[in-house]
């Protein structure tokens, strides 16, 4: 039988032989192997305290019926009252109890079925059939349950979670609520690979040949005696086996046994992930007794090296660069914290057209898609573990459960995440208050010894907002590369400070934004608020555009990048934040519920900071102009300019010339202060006197229709793809019209339904899960989400005064 090459999007998750099993309809080869099963459809949820809500017989036939992943807190009101506070991106917690019914086949019988969830917000109690499985505190974390002592095997199963996010605050962003990552029903035979139970490294690695490692664990609950052989089988992209290997483990005689073995492979003329190229490989490893598979299990692999030089920086395969990185949070703007592979992509792929090669994950466990992701598409990962340890920064956050969970979910975290090839760094804490303390000189160590117990392969830090010689994490010697928040003015004298020493720096920035509002004069830098325990007021609530105003711990975008870019030791930086997120809305709070600290805004829109970035990231050419040109008669307006690839740029309106201008010395942007005529305003770059790009804006009139505009017209009918489509208010002769808040209404025919809605607000309490949004700066967003059947949808939007429009959409 030919390989059928099969996506997998979790590793180890679905094996290719169970697919082509189930394709052919070989249902005893299939039942063979381990088998997973999406368990997200199906369950029913109860919004509050329910008595014996764990109970099978409990009548649940009320509660509402929902899929998950699910957050329930994003579909509550904006208030300042709600115990999670405007940092916490005020919106409601409480308790939350799901349930679901299913059934097991009988054939399952004798066979070892888990249930794994990828993250539940937070204090999760899970029971089967009114037996406790136990309990996680921390909502980041993936945990699996064994159930197969419990289950009525062909009979009807019950299982039932209570989700407590109740006691707030216990986050200083938005953290949602609710089982709102994905969940897996897996089912494997008595011998099998343990769960996370394969460890691939590339210890040798050159273009003749690399040298693959992996540690394989065995887990045999059969109580009998018995040999069984270990396959190893390497696959390149185009499906193609490039290696093969094999190992025999002991004999088994004991219940619960794990075995552990190990198998040195070798592929030839390897092709390196990188993050122009990252070229993926898997590992299949099957686990055979006499001459049948009895477990398949499939290990994601990408063949590179890399290095941080106390002197030269960050190289990758031998290759000389910068992390160029960006910090996010896990929510997904108006979807809130419940993961979509789809959104997710669709942030990455923002981020990577600007240039951007790092992610960051503040400052916590990721979803796994998003691991997958990078893995795909290339983005170096600073894996994170904890925001706090023993000390609180929220009252009741993860420092109430540190000294009880900490081993074991630091443990699981990099159990779990350690073969994507994307992870170059760990990160076991961030701001962490006891880096003055003597306290650190225990726990840090302690962390790291717990990371380099599963992985000596990639580098440890945390990320410190006191960097200086006080630190007791870093005078420690438990890290590896000292990560700086911040403090870009001391950059310049980090080996005058720690000699020797390898540097990250793992948060930069903090530039703060509103997309589209821009306040003058751009040129004089603004600190809002004068101090991080001072409260801030202004009317609008508004941040301007310019990269002109920053924190009193932050810098402005260009002043952090043009220290970093200067020194090779400086290995490479991660912005605060690639996108605005619910919650922490500096430097204002209430009325305002989400962040300003984006470089793209919370429906994804870019703001202009987007394109500076762009210009010194990327080498296709550049030129993007600021601010719109709708503006009062009279104003004096300053005009910038983002560009590369040229030696200068020309401004004209309506057709004067208003000066050639260029960059000098370390300058990010150039500036022309004009007075305001309505028009056009032209910009021209020229490299050796020939034209590179040409750039207009125009004045805008009057509201006159709507554009719509998806990012794909083609979407898939699984009940999770999604179409994002932008709705712009245009004048009659179709400039978008910058200062436009018209409402508009949405309607949706055919197999999808809106997901969500926003305009990129932070000020904004509509709620998220209605059909419509007044336009933000002339922009506003509708996520259209798939249903599980083929359709032309077709999507409208409305607006008093204006002509309707639609788009089509194809599920398919």
């Amino acid at each position: 039988m030919p390989f059928i090459k099969f996506p997998l999007s979790k590793a180890g998750k679905l094996s290719g032989l169970l697919f082509i099993a189930i394709l052919f309809g070989l249902k005893s080869f299939a039942q063979q192997t381990r088998q997973v099963l999406d368990f997200d459809k199906g369950w029913r949820f109860n919004l509050g305290a329910v008595d014996n809500g764990q109970k099978p017989g409990l009548n649940d036939a009320g509660w509402r019926a929902l899929n998950l992943p699910h957050d329930w807190s994003i579909e509550g009101k904006f208030s300042k009252d709600n115990p999670a506070t405007p940092e916490g991106g005020a919106l409601p917690g409480g308790i939350g109890w799901y349930r679901k019914t299913f059934t097991v086949p009988a054939s399952s019988k004798g066979k070892l079925v888990y249930i794994d969830f990828d993250g539940v917000y937070q204090k999760s109690d899970v029971w089967v059939n009114g037996h406790h499985l136990g309990f996680r505190p921390n909502g980041y974390i993936s945990f699996r349950y064994a159930l197969t002592p419990y289950l009525n095997f062909g009979g009807k199963n019950v299982i039932a979670a209570k989700v407590d996010n109740s006691v707030q605050p216990n986050s200083r962003w938005y953290s949602g609520s609710g089982i709102y990552r994905n969940v897996w029903l897996v089912t494997t035979n008595k011998v099998a690979i343990d769960h996370w139970g394969t460890y691939v490294t590339t210890p040798e690695v050159n273009d003749a040949a690399a040298t693959v490692s992996l540690k394989i664990r065995v887990r045999n609950n059969s109580g009998t005696k018995g040999a069984f052989n270990i396959k190893t089988l390497i696959y390149d992209a185009a499906g193609k086996v490039v290696s093969t290997g094999g190992a025999i483990p002991s004999k088994a005689n004991l219940t619960d046994t794990i075995f552990e073995t190990g198998i040195n492979l070798t592929v030839k003329t390897p092709q390196l992930w990188s993050v122009e190229n990252p070229y993926l490989y898997k590992v299949v490893t099957q686990v055979i007794a006499g001459k049948m598979v009895v477990d398949e299990y499939t290990t994601p692999l990408g063949i590179r090296y890399f290095n941080f030089d106390a002197d030269k920086g960050f190289s990758l395969n031998g290759k000389p660069m910068k992390i160029l990185g960006v910090c996010n949070h896990h929510d997904l703007g108006s979807l809130g914290a419940a993961i979509n592979t789809r959104a997710l992509e669709r942030q990455l792929e923002i981020l990577k057209a600007m240039g951007c090669n790092g992610i960051r994950t503040s400052h916590n466990p990721p979803a796994p898609e998003l691991l997958d992701l990078c893995d795909k598409m290339g983005f170096i990962v600073m894996d994170e573990a904890f925001d706090c340890w023993e000390w609180k920064k929220a009252k009741y956050d993860y420092h109430l459960f540190f000294k009880e969970w900490h081993k074991r979910d630091l443990e699981d975290q990099i159990l779990r995440d350690r073969n994507h090839p994307s992870i170059m760094i760990w990160s076991i804490g961030n701001e962490i208050p006891q880096q003055a303390d003597t306290s650190a000189l225990r726990l840090a160590p302690e962390l790291a010894r717990i990371v380099r117990s599963l992985d000596t392969t990639r580098p440890i830090t945390t990320a410190n907002n006191d960097p200086g010689k006080n630190n007791k994490i870093i005078s420690s010697g438990a890290i590896d590369l000292v990560g700086y928040n911040y403090h870009e003015g001391e950059y310049a004298a980090f080996h005058d400070r720690y000699p020797g020493k390898k540097f990250i720096a793992s948060e930069t920035t903090s530039g703060l934004e509103t997309r589209g509002y821009y306040d003058m004069p751009s040129d004089s830098i603004r600190i809002w608020p004068e101090s991080w325990d001072k409260p801030f007021t202004r009317p609008g609530n508004n941040v301007s555009a310019y990269d002109n105003v920053r924190p009193p711990w932050g810098s402005t975008h260009e002043a952090t990048w043009k220290v970093m870019k200067k020194y090779d030791f400086l290995s490479g930086m991660f912005i605060w934040t690639g996108f605005d997120y619910l919650g922490e809305p500096t430097p204002y709070s209430w009325p305002s519920r989400s962040s300003y600290f984006g470089i793209v805004d919370l429906a994804g829109f870019p703001k202009d900071v987007y394109y500076m970035y762009q210009s010194e990231w990327t080498n296709k050419p550049v030129l993007h102009i600021l601010p719109h040109w709708t503006w009062e008669a009279g104003k004096t307006v300053d005009v910038w300019a983002y560009y590369n690839n040229a030696d200068e740029v020309e401004l004209f309106l309506n057709g004067k010339s208003l000066g050639v201008k260029k960059k000098t010395g370390d300058d990010l942007h150039i500036m022309w202060r004009v007075k305001y005529e309505p028009g056009t305003l032209k910009a021209v770059s020229r490299k050796d006197g020939q034209v590179v790009l040409t750039k207009e804006i125009h004045t805008a009139g009057a509201p006159a229709k709507i554009e719509l505009l998806a990012d794909r017209k083609q979407i898939k009918a699984d009940g999770k793809d999604l179409s994002f489509i932008t709705v712009k208010i245009l004048d009659k002769d179709g400039n978008m019209v910058p200062d436009a808040e018209n409402l508009v209404n949405f309607k949706i025919n055919g197999e999808a339904f809106i997901a969500s809605v926003d305009n990129g607000d932070p000020v904004s309490h509509d709620s998220f899960k209605v059909n419509y949004r007044k336009a933000f700066h002339g922009l506003a967003l509708a996520i259209v989400q798939a249903k599980e059947k083929a359709s032309s949808i077709t999507f409208t939007a409305t607006s008093n005064g204006l002509p309707s429009a639609s788009i089509i959409i194809k599920s398919r």
